[in-house]
């Protein structure tokens, strides 16, 4: 059997098809990861989240996952002109997906492959248990009653630091946002974990300050392997623990994937047709 870990496919199902063909992926024998973002401004999110449930995937919940359970819920304050998510609403077994999508984790462990995955950063604070314990919280109100106002105030960039030791801890909504824009949205922080959610260039073109997530001195999960996304302008890195997978296929780049094992191996397919946002 072999796991492979996959980077954003965004919608863009036909090159996901092309990429597990090159595997010779097996359903029955073989299992998916999926690192977030699996829908939302490709062409083909629909047949993507099918495929996900059908092959049982493991997948962790993405900014665009997330957002597609709020405009399902009405929530429409943020929709934006690249969205195309009108398949999905409108399928007629969208309820199944949507239910399915929603619960989803944040985070993913595999003590017996030795990796996690989450889709995009980890504050320099957490480690694993944390990391765990705060993706459990979100999750526990996603699969709950109360879900729908998460999702009314979910969008936000404040709070946008972990308290250090002896100040108040935070709570409610804001701990809770604070916790999803670590998983979904971080590329760059600051030393002391303030989070740079606005950088989104590759690196050398971020704000002073602004480091990496992973690049952090002394960050609490150093040691644990993760895979991860959501970062389509660093592209594929392998360094020391960590393994950068969205290759920016939506953009006419790259679909990843990742053979998890004790020497990981990456495959990819080239995307020259991938739709970008506001083509046809």
């Amino acid at each position: 059997m072999s796991t492979y870990a996959i980077g954003d496919v965004q919608g863009c199902y036909d090159e996901l098809q092309r990429l597990l063909d090159s595997l010779h992926f097996d359903p029955a024998r073989d299992r998916l990861w999926f690192t977030g973002d699996l829908v939302n401004r490709g062409p083909k999110s629909l047949q993507t989240l099918r495929l996900a449930r059908e092959f049982d995937a493991v997948s962790v919940l993405g900014n665009h996952d997330l957002h597609l359970l709020a405009v399902s819920e009405g929530i429409d304050d943020h929709r934006g002109n690249s969205d195309t998510l009108g398949p999905v609403l409108a399928a007629h077994d969208r309820d199944e997906l949507l239910a399915w999508l929603r619960a989803r984790p944040l985070l993913h462990h595999d003590a017996e492959l030795g990796f996690a995955m989450i889709h995009a950063g980890l504050p320099p604070q957490w480690d694993l248990d944390t990391a765990k314990s705060c993706a459990a919280e979100v999750e526990t109100v996603l699969r709950g009653p109360d879900y729908r106002e998460f999702f009314a105030h979910m969008y936000g960039n404040e709070p946008d630091r972990w308290p250090a030791p002896g100040e108040p801890a935070l709570t409610g909504m804001d701990r809770l946002r604070f916790i999803v824009n670590c998983f979904t949205r971080l590329r760059y922080c600051g030393p002391d974990g303030r989070l740079a959610l606005k950088a989104k260039g590759a690196p050398g073109t971020q704000p002073d300050g602004a480091i990496p997530w992973f690049e952090i001195p002394g960050r609490a999960s150093r040691g644990t392997k993760i895979v991860f996304g959501h970062w389509s302008t660093l592209g594929y890195r392998a360094a020391e623990d960590v393994w950068a997978l969205d290759t920016g296929c939506l953009w006419g780049g790259q679909l990843t994937a990742l053979h998890l094992g004790p020497d990981p191996v990456a495959f990819s397919v080239d995307c020259p047709e991938a739709r970008r946002p506001g083509d046809g």
